[in-house]
């Protein structure tokens, strides 16, 4: 049984108003957001932090996000996508400021917890407004269209951040980063938000609570909901375990950024083409496989022996990611509720950012007590259990579709 999709598709000429408010602000904050990706961990080691405590530094930013996301629903729900984009764009910006004139490590790390707070609110705002106003013909088209761009940055930004770096010093990038958030927040603060914002707050929509929101969609935050937190794990955990065992292979730091880079491009060159597909026949279509391609990557890694073999993992990590930019935010605009669509999502974003948060934290637990071997064994079947999941729970057909529109019903 494949999901059921509007009969007319419109023309992807439909996504150009959203190249400057949406894909460009989404490209300038992925490259502040890579260009201090490499330094927090080197900078908060600069404090005289252990390699413990520069690691518990790095992954704030990442609870940050999880802690963010259930109040960054509440947010965005009573004030609108444009005030929180500015609100979290300046809470951002601040996190920032303090990374650059921190002293001592837990300075540090104030910074990057709140850095991770605004990414919370700016993701779901993003998202949000997407969802509302993109029709659903091109929704995975735009969603894999707005990550892409977030990665096309990522992948950028540490080269910029570098030449910065050789300017400036080891905090060039936080430098660039805080241009990217501000830069950023202040074009996609130009877009008003959605009519139906002038009603919000009002009736009984404004009294919405978490425990509303996890009692009327219990069923779908624990079914779909489990198939995005594993697809969170799988996806953030090759991050962690790319680098891993190029070191049990004795590769040095070129040669894993030059294999980052070749996976990375892949990914990017898969994004769009994966949004094409889940508009014309599906989510469910690019879902499993992306789930499936990533595991099957996993366990081939004890099997490359080699930078080529390594590669040629990192290419087939690559189709994978590139398979899923766009499904985790295309099915949750899917199944949002209209009425509560922002609390709703904070709650699935929840979902996918606790499974990003924990997997990369799980694997380095297995690989201090087993062999790697395991943990990427451990990753294979987390990836295919996600794969089980999404091919159960998506749904056959949206029930936000109108029902002239729905078959297999």
């Amino acid at each position: 049984m494949t999901e059921t999709l509007p009969k007319e598709q419109p023309s992807i000429a439909g996504l150009k108003p959203l190249i400057t408010t949406v894909f460009v602000p989404a490209a300038i904050f992925g490259i502040g957001q890579g260009a201090a990706a490499p330094i927090m961990a080197v900078t908060a080691r600069d404090l005289g932090a252990s390699v413990a405590v520069a690691g518990l530094i790095v992954a704030l930013g990442g609870l940050g996000a999880v802690v963010g996301d259930l109040p960054a629903g509440r947010i965005v729900s009573r004030f609108g996508e444009r005030r929180s984009i500015i609100g979290g764009s300046s809470l951002g910006a601040t996190g920032v400021i303090i990374c650059l004139l921190a002293q001592t490590p837990w300075m540090l790390g104030i910074g990057a917890l709140l850095t991770g707070l605004a990414n919370a609110v700016w993701g779901l705002a993003r998202q949000s407004y997407l969802a509302e106003t993109v029709p659903r013909g091109l929704r995975a088209r735009a969603m894999s269209s707005f990550a892409a761009m977030w990665r096309l940055g990522f992948f950028l930004g540490p080269l910029i951040g570098a030449g910065v770096i050789l300017l400036v010093g080891a905090r060039g990038g936080f430098l660039v980063q805080l241009v990217g958030v501000v830069l950023a927040g202040a074009l996609m603060a130009r877009v008003p938000d959605p009519p139906r914002k002038a009603q919000a707050g009002n009736g009984d929509h404004a009294h919405t609570t978490l425990p509303d929101i996890l009692r009327r969609h219990r069923v779908a935050l624990s079914t779909l909901g489990t198939g995005s937190l594993l697809m969170g794990a799988a996806r953030a955990s090759r991050e962690a375990v790319l680098p891993l065992w190029a070191l049990h292979l004795g590769l040095d730091a070129a040669q894993v950024s030059v294999i980052f880079g070749i996976g990375a491009a892949v990914d990017l060159l898969c994004s769009y083409p994966a949004g094409h597909i889940m508009d014309r026949y599906g989510r469910r279509l690019v879902a499993v496989p992306s789930l499936t391609v990533i595991g099957v990557s996993y366990l081939m890694l004890p099997f490359s022996t080699s930078a080529m073999g390594l590669t040629v993992v990192a290419v087939v990590m690559g189709i994978g990611n590139g398979l899923g930019n766009g499904v985790i935010m295309t099915l949750g605009a899917d199944i949002a509720p209209p009425e509560e669509r922002a609390e709703f999502l904070a709650a699935w974003r929840l979902t996918h950012d606790t499974g990003m948060f924990g997997g990369p934290l799980a694997i380095g637990l297995l690989a201090a007590v087993f062999p790697l071997g395991w943990a990427f064994a451990a990753l294979g079947a987390t990836s295919f259990a996600g794969a089980a999941m999404m091919f159960r729970f998506i749904p056959v057909y949206s029930p936000r579709v109108s029902p002239e529109s729905r078959v297999g019903k």
